[in-house]
Protein backbone atom coordinates (compact mmCIF):
# COMPACT_ATOMS: atom_id res chain seq x y z
CA UNK A 1 0.00 0.00 0.00
CA UNK A 2 2.89 2.26 1.06
CA UNK A 3 4.77 1.80 -2.75
CA UNK A 4 1.68 3.36 -4.49
CA UNK A 5 1.28 5.94 -1.60
CA UNK A 6 2.69 8.72 -4.39
CA UNK A 7 0.23 7.44 -6.98
CA UNK A 8 -2.73 8.34 -5.01
CA UNK A 9 -1.28 11.85 -3.59
CA UNK A 10 -0.77 12.58 -7.25
CA UNK A 11 -4.17 11.14 -8.41
CA UNK A 12 -5.91 14.10 -6.10
CA UNK A 13 -3.37 16.30 -7.15
CA UNK A 14 -4.96 15.49 -10.75
CA UNK A 15 -8.74 15.42 -9.87
CA UNK A 16 -8.16 18.74 -8.52
CA UNK A 17 -6.79 19.74 -11.87
CA UNK A 18 -9.55 17.86 -13.98
CA UNK A 19 -12.77 19.47 -11.32
CA UNK A 20 -11.47 23.11 -12.62
CA UNK A 21 -10.87 21.69 -16.19
CA UNK A 22 -14.46 20.98 -15.99
CA UNK A 23 -15.68 24.02 -14.58
CA UNK A 24 -13.95 26.19 -16.90
CA UNK A 25 -15.55 24.23 -20.10
CA UNK A 26 -18.73 23.97 -17.95
CA UNK A 27 -18.75 20.27 -18.25
CA UNK A 28 -20.06 17.88 -15.15
CA UNK A 29 -17.03 16.94 -13.35
CA UNK A 30 -17.87 13.08 -13.08
CA UNK A 31 -17.98 12.75 -16.70
CA UNK A 32 -14.09 14.37 -16.90
CA UNK A 33 -13.21 12.48 -14.07
CA UNK A 34 -14.33 8.80 -15.55
CA UNK A 35 -12.86 9.90 -19.19
CA UNK A 36 -9.29 10.57 -16.76
CA UNK A 37 -9.73 7.00 -15.34
CA UNK A 38 -9.81 5.75 -18.51
CA UNK A 39 -6.89 7.33 -20.59
CA UNK A 40 -4.59 7.02 -17.08
CA UNK A 41 -5.96 3.32 -17.22
CA UNK A 42 -3.64 2.57 -20.37
CA UNK A 43 -0.44 4.25 -18.92
CA UNK A 44 1.84 1.16 -18.53
CA UNK A 45 3.54 2.61 -16.05
CA UNK A 46 0.03 2.78 -13.56
CA UNK A 47 -0.12 0.35 -10.36
CA UNK A 48 -2.76 -2.01 -11.14
CA UNK A 49 -6.18 -0.27 -9.21
CA UNK A 50 -7.85 -3.66 -7.63
CA UNK A 51 -11.64 -1.80 -6.41
CA UNK A 52 -12.98 -4.03 -3.91
CA UNK A 53 -16.82 -3.79 -2.73
CA UNK A 54 -15.89 -2.94 0.62
CA UNK A 55 -14.09 0.06 -0.21
CA UNK A 56 -16.80 1.64 -1.69
CA UNK A 57 -19.39 0.58 0.88
CA UNK A 58 -17.80 0.65 3.81
CA UNK A 59 -15.00 3.57 3.08
CA UNK A 60 -17.14 5.66 0.38
CA UNK A 61 -20.78 5.23 1.02
CA UNK A 62 -21.43 5.92 4.28
CA UNK A 63 -19.53 9.56 4.42
CA UNK A 64 -21.40 10.60 1.28
CA UNK A 65 -24.52 9.55 2.07
CA UNK A 66 -23.78 11.04 5.18
CA UNK A 67 -22.89 14.17 3.80
CA UNK A 68 -26.08 14.39 1.31
CA UNK A 69 -28.31 13.36 4.25
CA UNK A 70 -27.36 17.17 6.12
CA UNK A 71 -27.35 18.69 2.85
CA UNK A 72 -30.91 18.19 1.79
CA UNK A 73 -33.78 20.08 3.84
CA UNK A 74 -36.11 17.46 5.30
CA UNK A 75 -38.88 20.01 4.83
CA UNK A 76 -39.05 19.87 1.41
CA UNK A 77 -38.10 15.80 1.35
CA UNK A 78 -41.28 15.27 3.05
CA UNK A 79 -42.93 18.00 0.57
CA UNK A 80 -42.29 15.63 -2.23
CA UNK A 81 -42.30 12.56 -0.50
CA UNK A 82 -44.88 11.07 -2.55
CA UNK A 83 -42.55 11.21 -5.97
CA UNK A 84 -39.44 10.66 -4.20
CA UNK A 85 -40.52 7.53 -2.71
CA UNK A 86 -42.15 5.97 -6.09
CA UNK A 87 -38.98 6.85 -7.58
CA UNK A 88 -36.56 5.68 -5.19
CA UNK A 89 -38.71 2.05 -4.55
CA UNK A 90 -41.37 1.66 -7.49
CA UNK A 91 -39.62 3.15 -10.33
CA UNK A 92 -36.49 1.06 -9.30
CA UNK A 93 -38.30 -1.98 -8.91
CA UNK A 94 -40.01 -1.76 -12.21
CA UNK A 95 -36.58 -0.54 -13.80
CA UNK A 96 -34.61 -3.69 -12.73
CA UNK A 97 -38.00 -6.00 -13.67
CA UNK A 98 -37.38 -4.49 -17.33
CA UNK A 99 -33.87 -4.98 -17.51
CA UNK A 100 -34.58 -8.63 -16.16
CA UNK A 101 -36.90 -8.93 -18.91
CA UNK A 102 -34.53 -7.25 -21.57
CA UNK A 103 -31.49 -9.26 -20.85
CA UNK A 104 -33.47 -12.78 -20.87
CA UNK A 105 -34.69 -11.82 -24.35
CA UNK A 106 -31.20 -9.64 -25.89
CA UNK A 107 -28.52 -12.03 -23.84
CA UNK A 108 -28.08 -15.60 -24.41
CA UNK A 109 -27.65 -17.67 -21.05
CA UNK A 110 -28.98 -15.24 -18.99
CA UNK A 111 -31.85 -15.82 -16.54
CA UNK A 112 -34.48 -14.24 -15.48
CA UNK A 113 -32.66 -14.22 -11.72
CA UNK A 114 -29.82 -13.23 -13.43
CA UNK A 115 -31.42 -10.20 -15.49
CA UNK A 116 -32.98 -9.66 -12.24
CA UNK A 117 -29.71 -9.22 -10.65
CA UNK A 118 -28.39 -7.28 -13.18
CA UNK A 119 -31.37 -4.78 -12.50
CA UNK A 120 -30.87 -4.58 -9.06
CA UNK A 121 -27.25 -3.18 -9.83
CA UNK A 122 -27.87 -0.77 -12.51
CA UNK A 123 -31.25 0.64 -11.72
CA UNK A 124 -30.15 3.36 -8.80
CA UNK A 125 -28.86 6.53 -10.81
CA UNK A 126 -26.04 8.66 -9.34
CA UNK A 127 -27.14 11.89 -7.78
CA UNK A 128 -23.56 12.84 -7.43
CA UNK A 129 -23.43 13.08 -11.81
CA UNK A 130 -26.93 14.82 -12.12
CA UNK A 131 -26.09 17.42 -8.65
CA UNK A 132 -22.62 18.57 -10.46
CA UNK A 133 -24.47 19.21 -13.49
CA UNK A 134 -27.46 21.36 -11.60
CA UNK A 135 -24.29 23.50 -10.06
CA UNK A 136 -23.45 23.90 -13.75
CA UNK A 137 -27.26 25.41 -14.95
CA UNK A 138 -30.42 26.66 -13.31
CA UNK A 139 -33.20 24.11 -12.50
CA UNK A 140 -36.03 24.61 -10.30
CA UNK A 141 -35.80 23.80 -6.53
CA UNK A 142 -38.12 21.03 -6.98
CA UNK A 143 -36.20 19.22 -9.37
CA UNK A 144 -32.68 19.57 -7.20
CA UNK A 145 -35.08 18.37 -4.47
CA UNK A 146 -36.32 15.11 -6.18
CA UNK A 147 -33.17 14.08 -7.47
CA UNK A 148 -31.25 14.59 -3.82
CA UNK A 149 -33.90 12.41 -2.26
CA UNK A 150 -34.18 9.95 -4.52
CA UNK A 151 -30.60 9.68 -4.57
CA UNK A 152 -30.72 8.73 -0.65
CA UNK A 153 -33.19 6.03 -1.02
CA UNK A 154 -32.67 4.21 -4.23
CA UNK A 155 -29.32 2.85 -3.61
CA UNK A 156 -31.10 1.15 -0.26
CA UNK A 157 -33.97 -0.28 -2.63
CA UNK A 158 -31.48 -1.23 -5.53
CA UNK A 159 -29.31 -3.12 -2.99
CA UNK A 160 -32.69 -5.02 -1.65
CA UNK A 161 -33.31 -5.82 -4.85
CA UNK A 162 -29.58 -7.13 -5.30
CA UNK A 163 -29.84 -9.17 -2.37
CA UNK A 164 -32.63 -11.27 -3.24
CA UNK A 165 -31.25 -11.99 -6.71
CA UNK A 166 -28.33 -12.55 -5.50
CA UNK A 167 -30.20 -15.53 -3.51
CA UNK A 168 -32.48 -16.70 -5.79
CA UNK A 169 -29.09 -17.35 -8.26
CA UNK A 170 -27.22 -19.02 -6.08
CA UNK A 171 -30.12 -21.57 -4.86
CA UNK A 172 -32.22 -21.40 -7.34
CA UNK A 173 -35.18 -20.82 -5.64
CA UNK A 174 -36.84 -17.48 -4.15
CA UNK A 175 -39.33 -17.93 -1.40
CA UNK A 176 -41.40 -14.71 -0.97
CA UNK A 177 -42.96 -14.63 2.31
CA UNK A 178 -39.40 -15.48 3.84
CA UNK A 179 -38.16 -12.36 1.17
CA UNK A 180 -41.20 -10.14 2.36
CA UNK A 181 -39.93 -10.76 5.90
CA UNK A 182 -36.27 -9.63 5.21
CA UNK A 183 -37.34 -6.75 3.20
CA UNK A 184 -39.42 -5.47 5.91
CA UNK A 185 -36.12 -5.89 8.54
CA UNK A 186 -33.96 -4.33 6.33
CA UNK A 187 -36.27 -1.50 6.13
CA UNK A 188 -37.67 -1.02 9.44
CA UNK A 189 -34.40 -2.31 11.10
CA UNK A 190 -32.15 0.53 9.27
CA UNK A 191 -34.07 3.20 10.12
CA UNK A 192 -34.83 2.30 13.95
CA UNK A 193 -31.07 1.67 13.93
CA UNK A 194 -29.78 4.87 12.05
CA UNK A 195 -32.08 6.71 14.40
CA UNK A 196 -31.02 5.19 17.71
CA UNK A 197 -27.51 5.71 16.78
CA UNK A 198 -28.36 8.98 15.83
CA UNK A 199 -29.94 9.84 18.52
CA UNK A 200 -26.97 8.08 21.25
CA UNK A 201 -24.79 10.41 19.57
CA UNK A 202 -26.46 13.47 19.38
CA UNK A 203 -26.53 13.07 23.37
CA UNK A 204 -22.56 12.63 23.44
CA UNK A 205 -22.62 15.63 21.22
CA UNK A 206 -25.09 17.58 23.88
CA UNK A 207 -23.79 16.44 27.07
CA UNK A 208 -19.87 15.49 26.94
CA UNK A 209 -17.54 18.36 27.31
CA UNK A 210 -17.08 18.56 23.56
CA UNK A 211 -15.60 21.21 21.39
CA UNK A 212 -15.50 22.25 17.65
CA UNK A 213 -12.55 19.99 16.94
CA UNK A 214 -14.03 16.79 18.95
CA UNK A 215 -17.55 17.80 17.42
CA UNK A 216 -16.40 17.43 13.97
CA UNK A 217 -14.15 14.05 15.00
CA UNK A 218 -17.50 12.78 16.04
CA UNK A 219 -19.70 13.67 12.78
CA UNK A 220 -17.14 12.01 10.77
CA UNK A 221 -17.07 8.46 13.24
CA UNK A 222 -20.89 8.43 12.97
CA UNK A 223 -22.18 7.38 9.50
CA UNK A 224 -19.64 4.47 9.73
CA UNK A 225 -21.10 3.65 13.19
CA UNK A 226 -24.33 3.45 11.92
CA UNK A 227 -23.46 1.78 8.62
CA UNK A 228 -22.10 -1.42 10.04
CA UNK A 229 -24.07 -1.72 13.15
CA UNK A 230 -27.36 -1.99 10.43
CA UNK A 231 -25.64 -3.96 8.45
CA UNK A 232 -24.05 -6.93 11.06
CA UNK A 233 -27.79 -7.43 11.89
CA UNK A 234 -28.41 -7.72 8.05
CA UNK A 235 -30.81 -4.45 7.75
CA UNK A 236 -29.84 -1.85 5.39
CA UNK A 237 -27.11 0.34 6.00
CA UNK A 238 -27.59 2.93 3.81
CA UNK A 239 -31.46 3.08 5.19
CA UNK A 240 -29.35 4.07 8.79
CA UNK A 241 -26.89 6.50 7.66
CA UNK A 242 -29.77 8.05 5.71
CA UNK A 243 -32.07 8.17 8.71
CA UNK A 244 -29.75 9.25 11.35
CA UNK A 245 -28.52 11.49 8.92
CA UNK A 246 -31.64 13.06 8.53
CA UNK A 247 -32.60 13.38 12.15
CA UNK A 248 -29.19 14.81 13.32
CA UNK A 249 -29.46 17.38 10.63
CA UNK A 250 -32.84 18.60 11.69
CA UNK A 251 -31.31 18.94 15.07
CA UNK A 252 -28.34 20.30 14.44
CA UNK A 253 -28.88 24.00 16.31
CA UNK A 254 -30.34 21.94 19.32
CA UNK A 255 -26.65 19.98 20.09
CA UNK A 256 -23.67 21.67 18.30
CA UNK A 257 -22.53 25.20 18.72
CA UNK A 258 -22.26 27.65 16.20
CA UNK A 259 -18.21 27.47 15.72
CA UNK A 260 -19.29 23.77 15.77
CA UNK A 261 -21.42 23.83 12.47
CA UNK A 262 -19.42 26.67 10.81
CA UNK A 263 -16.44 24.36 11.23
CA UNK A 264 -17.84 20.63 10.36
CA UNK A 265 -19.55 22.01 7.33
CA UNK A 266 -15.93 22.97 5.63
CA UNK A 267 -14.48 19.63 6.88
CA UNK A 268 -17.53 17.98 5.15
CA UNK A 269 -17.80 19.95 1.79
CA UNK A 270 -13.93 19.16 1.30
CA UNK A 271 -13.88 15.65 2.44
CA UNK A 272 -17.17 14.54 0.00
CA UNK A 273 -15.28 16.37 -2.51
CA UNK A 274 -12.51 14.31 -2.58
CA UNK A 275 -14.06 11.02 -2.06
CA UNK A 276 -16.32 11.87 -5.23
CA UNK A 277 -13.39 12.50 -7.36
CA UNK A 278 -12.16 9.58 -6.17
CA UNK A 279 -14.70 7.33 -6.67
CA UNK A 280 -15.48 8.57 -10.51
CA UNK A 281 -11.59 8.15 -10.96
CA UNK A 282 -11.60 4.84 -9.81
CA UNK A 283 -14.49 3.47 -12.36
CA UNK A 284 -12.46 4.49 -15.00
CA UNK A 285 -9.04 3.00 -13.71
CA UNK A 286 -11.08 -0.48 -12.75
CA UNK A 287 -11.45 -0.98 -17.00
CA UNK A 288 -8.70 -3.81 -17.11
CA UNK A 289 -9.45 -5.67 -14.83
CA UNK A 290 -13.02 -5.82 -15.93
CA UNK A 291 -11.80 -6.76 -19.27
CA UNK A 292 -9.49 -9.30 -18.38
CA UNK A 293 -12.79 -11.07 -16.96
CA UNK A 294 -14.43 -10.67 -20.07
CA UNK A 295 -11.35 -12.83 -22.06
CA UNK A 296 -10.98 -15.29 -19.32
CA UNK A 297 -14.64 -16.17 -19.72
CA UNK A 298 -14.40 -16.62 -23.64
CA UNK A 299 -16.92 -13.52 -24.20
CA UNK A 300 -17.05 -11.42 -27.39
CA UNK A 301 -15.81 -8.10 -26.63
CA UNK A 302 -18.19 -6.41 -29.31
CA UNK A 303 -20.97 -8.56 -28.20
CA UNK A 304 -20.44 -7.61 -24.66
CA UNK A 305 -20.69 -3.73 -25.70
CA UNK A 306 -23.65 -4.82 -27.64
CA UNK A 307 -25.48 -5.94 -24.61
CA UNK A 308 -24.78 -3.02 -22.43
CA UNK A 309 -25.91 -0.92 -25.00
CA UNK A 310 -29.32 -1.92 -24.87
CA UNK A 311 -29.47 -1.88 -21.05
CA UNK A 312 -28.22 1.73 -21.32
CA UNK A 313 -31.73 2.26 -23.69
CA UNK A 314 -33.93 0.02 -21.57
CA UNK A 315 -32.80 2.27 -18.80
CA UNK A 316 -33.43 5.46 -20.32
CA UNK A 317 -36.50 4.41 -21.86
CA UNK A 318 -38.01 3.18 -18.63
CA UNK A 319 -37.08 5.97 -16.51
CA UNK A 320 -38.88 8.59 -19.26
CA UNK A 321 -41.74 6.54 -19.37
CA UNK A 322 -41.76 6.69 -15.34
CA UNK A 323 -41.53 10.42 -15.16
CA UNK A 324 -44.59 10.80 -17.51
CA UNK A 325 -46.69 8.22 -15.99
CA UNK A 326 -45.86 10.22 -12.25
CA UNK A 327 -47.03 13.02 -13.61
CA UNK A 328 -49.91 11.41 -14.99
CA UNK A 329 -50.80 9.36 -11.57
CA UNK A 330 -50.70 13.00 -9.57
CA UNK A 331 -52.89 14.93 -12.30
CA UNK A 332 -55.51 12.39 -11.35
CA UNK A 333 -54.94 12.13 -7.71
CA UNK A 334 -54.99 15.98 -7.52
CA UNK A 335 -58.81 14.96 -7.39
CA UNK A 336 -59.11 13.17 -4.49
CA UNK A 337 -55.97 14.17 -2.47
CA UNK A 338 -53.38 16.86 -1.66
CA UNK A 339 -50.18 16.84 -3.44
CA UNK A 340 -47.45 19.20 -3.31
CA UNK A 341 -48.08 20.93 -6.37
CA UNK A 342 -51.34 20.83 -8.10
CA UNK A 343 -49.94 22.83 -11.41
CA UNK A 344 -49.62 20.98 -14.86
CA UNK A 345 -45.51 20.64 -15.00
CA UNK A 346 -45.95 20.76 -19.16
CA UNK A 347 -43.77 18.11 -21.05
CA UNK A 348 -40.74 19.47 -20.04
CA UNK A 349 -40.06 18.89 -16.26
CA UNK A 350 -40.69 14.75 -16.71
CA UNK A 351 -38.73 14.51 -19.85
CA UNK A 352 -35.73 16.73 -17.76
CA UNK A 353 -36.39 14.27 -14.67
CA UNK A 354 -36.29 11.06 -16.65
CA UNK A 355 -33.14 12.14 -18.53
CA UNK A 356 -31.68 13.00 -15.22
CA UNK A 357 -30.27 8.94 -15.04
CA UNK A 358 -26.59 9.09 -15.47
CA UNK A 359 -25.34 5.83 -12.94
CA UNK A 360 -22.42 5.45 -10.95
CA UNK A 361 -19.76 4.06 -8.19
CA UNK A 362 -22.31 1.92 -6.25
CA UNK A 363 -23.25 0.07 -9.36
CA UNK A 364 -19.99 -0.76 -9.99
CA UNK A 365 -19.69 -1.92 -5.97
CA UNK A 366 -22.49 -4.17 -6.54
CA UNK A 367 -21.57 -5.84 -9.51
CA UNK A 368 -17.92 -6.49 -8.10
CA UNK A 369 -19.54 -7.99 -4.28
CA UNK A 370 -21.02 -10.89 -6.67
CA UNK A 371 -19.11 -14.01 -5.26
CA UNK A 372 -16.97 -15.49 -7.81
CA UNK A 373 -18.07 -19.21 -7.16
CA UNK A 374 -21.54 -20.55 -6.23
CA UNK A 375 -21.88 -22.27 -2.67
CA UNK A 376 -21.31 -25.94 -4.68
CA UNK A 377 -18.03 -24.14 -5.99
CA UNK A 378 -18.88 -23.69 -8.85
CA UNK A 379 -18.05 -20.62 -10.88
CA UNK A 380 -21.15 -18.45 -10.61
CA UNK A 381 -22.79 -17.79 -14.62
CA UNK A 382 -21.78 -14.56 -16.03
CA UNK A 383 -20.43 -12.68 -13.59
CA UNK A 384 -17.83 -10.78 -16.10
CA UNK A 385 -19.97 -10.28 -18.59
CA UNK A 386 -22.28 -8.14 -15.97
CA UNK A 387 -19.51 -6.60 -14.30
CA UNK A 388 -18.75 -5.50 -18.06
CA UNK A 389 -22.32 -4.44 -19.07
CA UNK A 390 -22.10 -2.05 -15.52
CA UNK A 391 -19.11 -0.63 -16.67
CA UNK A 392 -20.50 0.56 -19.99
CA UNK A 393 -23.59 1.54 -18.66
CA UNK A 394 -21.95 3.91 -16.26
CA UNK A 395 -19.98 4.81 -18.84
CA UNK A 396 -22.74 5.20 -21.42
CA UNK A 397 -25.42 7.03 -19.17
CA UNK A 398 -22.52 9.51 -18.30
CA UNK A 399 -21.36 10.57 -21.45
CA UNK A 400 -24.93 10.33 -23.27
CA UNK A 401 -26.89 12.33 -20.84
CA UNK A 402 -23.99 14.05 -18.50
CA UNK A 403 -23.20 15.61 -21.65
CA UNK A 404 -26.16 16.51 -23.27
CA UNK A 405 -28.17 17.35 -19.84
CA UNK A 406 -26.89 20.95 -19.82
CA UNK A 407 -27.71 21.78 -23.36
CA UNK A 408 -31.56 20.23 -22.39
CA UNK A 409 -31.90 22.35 -19.64
CA UNK A 410 -30.93 25.28 -21.72
CA UNK A 411 -33.07 24.30 -24.57
CA UNK A 412 -35.99 24.02 -23.24
CA UNK A 413 -38.04 26.29 -20.74
CA UNK A 414 -38.72 25.10 -17.76
CA UNK A 415 -41.80 26.21 -15.56
CA UNK A 416 -41.24 28.63 -12.73
CA UNK A 417 -41.80 27.01 -9.36
CA UNK A 418 -41.90 29.14 -6.90
CA UNK A 419 -42.69 27.82 -3.12
CA UNK A 420 -44.84 30.49 -2.52
CA UNK A 421 -45.86 34.23 -4.63
CA UNK A 422 -42.45 35.49 -3.67
CA UNK A 423 -39.19 35.08 -5.41
CA UNK A 424 -36.09 34.46 -3.78
CA UNK A 425 -35.19 37.62 -3.33
CA UNK A 426 -38.31 38.64 -2.41
CA UNK A 427 -38.17 35.94 0.87
CA UNK A 428 -34.70 37.31 1.71
CA UNK A 429 -35.78 40.70 2.17
CA UNK A 430 -39.05 39.34 4.35
CA UNK A 431 -36.63 37.06 6.49
CA UNK A 432 -34.03 39.77 6.86
CA UNK A 433 -37.32 42.78 7.69
CA UNK A 434 -39.66 40.23 10.05
CA UNK A 435 -36.11 38.62 12.07
CA UNK A 436 -34.62 42.53 11.95
CA UNK A 437 -38.07 43.74 13.76
CA UNK A 438 -38.15 40.76 16.11
CA UNK A 439 -34.73 41.40 16.73
CA UNK A 440 -35.37 44.80 17.82
CA UNK A 441 -38.82 44.07 19.94
CA UNK A 442 -36.92 41.40 22.03
CA UNK A 443 -33.90 43.83 22.74
CA UNK A 444 -36.00 47.15 23.51
CA UNK A 445 -38.70 44.66 26.04
CA UNK A 446 -36.30 42.20 27.73
CA UNK A 447 -33.18 44.97 28.29
CA UNK A 448 -35.38 48.17 28.56
CA UNK A 449 -32.87 50.34 30.39
CA UNK A 450 -29.72 48.39 29.88
CA UNK A 451 -29.45 48.41 25.97
CA UNK A 452 -29.59 52.42 25.90
CA UNK A 453 -26.36 52.73 27.81
CA UNK A 454 -23.82 50.08 25.68
CA UNK A 455 -22.74 51.61 22.11
CA UNK A 456 -22.40 48.02 20.95
CA UNK A 457 -26.34 47.62 21.30
CA UNK A 458 -27.39 51.16 20.32
CA UNK A 459 -25.36 50.19 16.80
CA UNK A 460 -27.19 47.07 16.56
CA UNK A 461 -30.50 48.40 17.18
CA UNK A 462 -29.61 51.41 14.66
CA UNK A 463 -28.92 48.43 12.25
CA UNK A 464 -32.30 46.68 12.97
CA UNK A 465 -34.28 50.03 12.45
CA UNK A 466 -32.44 50.31 8.50
CA UNK A 467 -30.66 53.51 10.35
CA UNK A 468 -27.13 53.23 8.78
CA UNK A 469 -25.04 53.71 11.90
CA UNK A 470 -21.36 52.88 12.28
CA UNK A 471 -19.62 53.68 15.30
CA UNK A 472 -15.88 52.18 15.62
CA UNK A 473 -15.11 53.62 18.99
CA UNK A 474 -18.05 51.29 20.48
CA UNK A 475 -17.04 49.27 23.24
CA UNK A 476 -17.91 46.26 23.84
CA UNK A 477 -18.18 45.61 27.64
CA UNK A 478 -19.05 41.44 28.87
CA UNK A 479 -22.93 42.71 29.71
CA UNK A 480 -23.58 44.05 26.30
CA UNK A 481 -21.93 40.95 24.62
CA UNK A 482 -23.78 39.01 26.62
CA UNK A 483 -26.81 40.95 25.54
CA UNK A 484 -26.21 40.51 21.71
CA UNK A 485 -25.53 36.68 21.67
CA UNK A 486 -28.66 36.44 23.35
CA UNK A 487 -30.85 38.52 21.23
CA UNK A 488 -28.37 35.93 18.23
CA UNK A 489 -29.72 33.05 20.16
CA UNK A 490 -33.53 34.55 19.89
CA UNK A 491 -33.12 35.29 15.87
CA UNK A 492 -32.04 31.93 15.85
CA UNK A 493 -34.56 30.14 17.42
CA UNK A 494 -37.64 32.74 15.35
CA UNK A 495 -36.24 31.30 12.11
CA UNK A 496 -36.45 27.43 13.24
CA UNK A 497 -39.95 28.12 14.62
CA UNK A 498 -40.67 29.96 11.24
CA UNK A 499 -39.36 27.80 8.64
CA UNK A 500 -41.21 24.99 11.01
CA UNK A 501 -44.86 27.15 10.98
CA UNK A 502 -44.40 27.97 7.19
CA UNK A 503 -44.25 25.03 5.08
CA UNK A 504 -44.05 26.79 1.79
CA UNK A 505 -41.25 29.09 2.70
CA UNK A 506 -37.87 27.55 0.94
CA UNK A 507 -35.84 26.43 3.47
CA UNK A 508 -32.34 27.56 1.64
CA UNK A 509 -33.73 31.22 2.83
CA UNK A 510 -33.95 30.12 6.60
CA UNK A 511 -30.41 27.72 5.99
CA UNK A 512 -28.71 30.84 4.75
CA UNK A 513 -29.55 33.70 7.84
CA UNK A 514 -28.65 30.97 10.16
CA UNK A 515 -25.35 30.16 9.24
CA UNK A 516 -24.41 34.57 8.82
CA UNK A 517 -25.97 34.16 12.47
CA UNK A 518 -23.37 31.29 13.12
CA UNK A 519 -20.65 33.95 11.32
CA UNK A 520 -21.61 36.60 13.47
CA UNK A 521 -21.61 35.05 16.64
CA UNK A 522 -17.87 33.65 15.91
CA UNK A 523 -16.70 36.73 14.76
CA UNK A 524 -17.96 38.78 17.88
CA UNK A 525 -16.50 36.07 20.42
CA UNK A 526 -13.25 36.48 18.40
CA UNK A 527 -12.90 39.99 18.86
Amino acid sequence: MTDHFPFYISLVIVIVLLVMLAEKIKVAYPVILVAAGLLISFMPFIPSVHITPELIFIIFLPPLLYEASWSISWKELWRWRRIVGSFAFVVVFFTALAVAFAANYFIPGFSLALGFLLGGIVSPPDAVSAGAIMQIVKVPKRMSVILEGESLLNDASSLIIFRFALIAVATGQFVWYSAALSFGWMLLGGIGIGLLVGWLFMKAHRHLPTNANIDTVLSLVTPYVMYIAAEEVHSSGVLAVVSGGLLLSSKRHWFLSSSSRLRGINVWSSLAFVLNGLVFVLIGLDLPEITAGLKQEGSSFIGAIGYGLIITATLIVVRIFAAYGAVFITLIARNFINVADSRHPGYQTPLLLGWTGMRGVVSLAAALSIPVHLNSGAAFPQRSLILFITFIVILGTLLLQGLTLPALIARIKLPDYSYGDESTEEAENIIHREMSAYALSALKSTYAGRWEQSALLQQMAAKWEGKSKNNPEAIFTEDSLDIYFDLLDKQRKWLLKKNEADKNFDEDVIRKHLKLIDIEEEKMRSL
